[in-house]
Protein backbone atom coordinates (compact mmCIF):
# COMPACT_ATOMS: atom_id res chain seq x y z
CA UNK A 1 0.00 0.00 0.00
CA UNK A 2 1.60 3.71 -1.22
CA UNK A 3 1.88 5.91 2.04
CA UNK A 4 -0.62 8.34 0.34
CA UNK A 5 -3.46 5.64 0.46
CA UNK A 6 -2.11 4.56 4.25
CA UNK A 7 -2.35 8.09 5.32
CA UNK A 8 -6.14 8.95 3.59
CA UNK A 9 -7.29 5.51 5.33
CA UNK A 10 -5.98 6.45 8.92
CA UNK A 11 -7.38 9.78 8.75
CA UNK A 12 -10.96 8.69 7.71
CA UNK A 13 -10.97 6.25 10.66
CA UNK A 14 -9.71 9.18 12.84
CA UNK A 15 -12.33 11.22 11.46
CA UNK A 16 -15.05 8.48 13.13
CA UNK A 17 -13.76 7.34 15.76
CA UNK A 18 -11.74 10.37 17.73
CA UNK A 19 -15.05 11.55 19.37
CA UNK A 20 -15.61 8.03 20.52
CA UNK A 21 -12.14 7.63 22.00
CA UNK A 22 -12.45 10.72 23.44
CA UNK A 23 -15.86 10.35 25.35
CA UNK A 24 -14.18 7.05 26.78
CA UNK A 25 -10.95 8.29 27.88
CA UNK A 26 -12.89 11.16 29.68
CA UNK A 27 -15.32 8.74 31.31
CA UNK A 28 -12.43 7.04 32.47
CA UNK A 29 -10.42 9.84 33.93
CA UNK A 30 -13.96 11.04 35.37
CA UNK A 31 -14.01 14.30 32.93
CA UNK A 32 -9.78 14.73 33.59
CA UNK A 33 -9.53 16.36 30.13
CA UNK A 34 -5.75 17.04 29.55
CA UNK A 35 -4.90 13.06 30.86
CA UNK A 36 -8.21 11.80 28.61
CA UNK A 37 -6.61 13.77 25.53
CA UNK A 38 -2.89 12.01 26.49
CA UNK A 39 -4.76 8.40 26.80
CA UNK A 40 -6.33 9.29 23.35
CA UNK A 41 -3.65 10.74 21.52
CA UNK A 42 -1.49 7.25 22.92
CA UNK A 43 -3.99 5.21 21.20
CA UNK A 44 -4.16 7.14 18.23
CA UNK A 45 -0.51 6.88 17.63
CA UNK A 46 0.06 2.94 18.58
CA UNK A 47 -3.30 2.72 15.97
CA UNK A 48 -1.39 4.30 13.38
CA UNK A 49 2.29 2.61 14.13
CA UNK A 50 0.49 -0.89 13.80
CA UNK A 51 -2.62 0.53 10.71
CA UNK A 52 -1.00 -2.30 8.29
CA UNK A 53 -1.70 -4.69 10.34
CA UNK A 54 -4.76 -3.50 11.97
CA UNK A 55 -6.53 -1.63 8.81
CA UNK A 56 -8.95 -4.89 7.82
CA UNK A 57 -9.61 -6.42 11.19
CA UNK A 58 -11.19 -3.39 12.85
CA UNK A 59 -9.02 -0.50 14.30
CA UNK A 60 -12.13 0.42 16.94
CA UNK A 61 -11.70 -2.77 19.07
CA UNK A 62 -7.99 -2.49 19.26
CA UNK A 63 -7.74 1.31 19.58
CA UNK A 64 -10.23 0.78 22.66
CA UNK A 65 -8.09 -1.82 23.97
CA UNK A 66 -4.64 0.29 24.07
CA UNK A 67 -7.12 3.36 25.41
CA UNK A 68 -8.10 0.63 28.39
CA UNK A 69 -4.59 -0.39 28.62
CA UNK A 70 -3.39 3.30 28.84
CA UNK A 71 -5.62 4.29 31.45
CA UNK A 72 -4.82 1.10 33.66
CA UNK A 73 -0.96 1.49 32.95
CA UNK A 74 -1.40 5.30 34.23
CA UNK A 75 -3.55 4.35 37.34
CA UNK A 76 -0.58 1.66 38.11
CA UNK A 77 2.65 3.81 37.75
CA UNK A 78 3.99 4.19 41.19
CA UNK A 79 3.79 8.22 42.55
CA UNK A 80 0.93 9.01 40.96
CA UNK A 81 -1.16 11.91 42.75
CA UNK A 82 -5.09 11.38 42.47
CA UNK A 83 -7.30 13.09 40.45
CA UNK A 84 -9.13 16.32 42.52
CA UNK A 85 -12.33 17.44 40.73
CA UNK A 86 -12.66 20.83 40.27
CA UNK A 87 -15.40 22.70 38.04
CA UNK A 88 -12.74 22.92 35.62
CA UNK A 89 -12.59 18.96 35.01
CA UNK A 90 -15.77 19.45 33.22
CA UNK A 91 -15.24 20.52 30.27
CA UNK A 92 -15.76 19.75 27.57
CA UNK A 93 -19.07 18.95 28.30
CA UNK A 94 -20.13 15.57 27.18
CA UNK A 95 -23.28 15.77 24.74
CA UNK A 96 -25.97 13.96 27.09
CA UNK A 97 -25.31 15.54 30.33
CA UNK A 98 -28.01 17.66 31.34
CA UNK A 99 -27.14 18.54 35.44
CA UNK A 100 -23.83 19.45 36.14
CA UNK A 101 -24.73 17.99 39.79
CA UNK A 102 -25.38 14.92 38.79
CA UNK A 103 -22.33 14.91 36.45
CA UNK A 104 -20.00 16.25 39.21
CA UNK A 105 -21.55 13.52 41.86
CA UNK A 106 -21.07 10.88 39.08
CA UNK A 107 -17.54 11.69 38.86
CA UNK A 108 -16.39 11.80 41.96
CA UNK A 109 -18.13 8.31 42.31
CA UNK A 110 -15.99 6.94 39.34
CA UNK A 111 -13.04 8.16 40.86
CA UNK A 112 -13.53 6.38 44.58
CA UNK A 113 -13.49 3.10 42.14
CA UNK A 114 -10.92 0.92 41.00
CA UNK A 115 -9.27 1.60 38.06
CA UNK A 116 -10.19 -1.80 36.46
CA UNK A 117 -13.97 -1.58 38.08
CA UNK A 118 -14.14 2.29 36.63
CA UNK A 119 -13.17 0.59 32.84
CA UNK A 120 -15.80 -2.22 33.24
CA UNK A 121 -18.28 0.10 34.05
CA UNK A 122 -17.21 2.40 31.49
CA UNK A 123 -16.62 0.11 28.88
CA UNK A 124 -19.84 -1.89 29.70
CA UNK A 125 -22.81 0.85 30.49
CA UNK A 126 -21.30 4.36 28.66
CA UNK A 127 -20.21 2.49 25.78
CA UNK A 128 -22.60 -0.09 25.67
CA UNK A 129 -20.26 -2.88 24.85
CA UNK A 130 -21.39 -6.70 25.52
CA UNK A 131 -19.50 -8.80 28.03
CA UNK A 132 -17.44 -10.50 25.41
CA UNK A 133 -16.09 -7.44 23.98
CA UNK A 134 -15.54 -5.81 27.08
CA UNK A 135 -13.34 -8.86 28.32
CA UNK A 136 -11.29 -8.88 24.84
CA UNK A 137 -10.53 -5.07 25.49
CA UNK A 138 -9.89 -5.90 29.37
CA UNK A 139 -7.84 -9.22 28.29
CA UNK A 140 -9.76 -10.80 31.11
CA UNK A 141 -12.31 -13.47 31.33
CA UNK A 142 -16.23 -12.99 30.78
CA UNK A 143 -16.76 -14.04 34.57
CA UNK A 144 -14.39 -11.52 35.66
CA UNK A 145 -16.01 -8.71 33.74
CA UNK A 146 -19.71 -9.51 35.10
CA UNK A 147 -17.90 -9.65 38.73
CA UNK A 148 -16.33 -6.37 38.16
CA UNK A 149 -19.51 -5.04 36.89
CA UNK A 150 -21.53 -6.37 39.72
CA UNK A 151 -19.00 -4.65 42.88
CA UNK A 152 -18.68 -1.70 40.84
CA UNK A 153 -22.16 -1.11 40.67
CA UNK A 154 -22.28 -2.07 44.06
CA UNK A 155 -19.75 0.35 45.27
CA UNK A 156 -21.08 2.90 42.68
CA UNK A 157 -24.49 2.73 44.39
CA UNK A 158 -23.03 3.09 47.96
CA UNK A 159 -20.92 6.03 47.02
CA UNK A 160 -24.04 8.05 45.27
CA UNK A 161 -26.86 6.99 47.89
CA UNK A 162 -23.89 8.39 50.94
CA UNK A 163 -23.70 11.86 48.99
CA UNK A 164 -27.64 12.45 48.98
CA UNK A 165 -28.00 13.31 51.97
CA UNK A 166 -25.18 15.44 52.10
CA UNK A 167 -26.59 17.46 49.10
CA UNK A 168 -30.23 17.03 50.72
CA UNK A 169 -29.06 19.07 53.98
CA UNK A 170 -26.97 21.72 51.74
CA UNK A 171 -30.33 22.64 50.15
CA UNK A 172 -31.98 24.07 53.05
Amino acid sequence: MRGGDREAEFREYLLADRTRLMRTALLLTAGDSYTAEDLVQTACTRVYVHWHRIRHEGAGPYAHRILVNAFLDERRRAGRHPEVVTADTLEPRLADETDPADTIAVRRALLELAPRQRAVLVLRYFQDLDVATCARILECTEGTVKSQTAKALKRLKDLMTDEQPDQATGSG
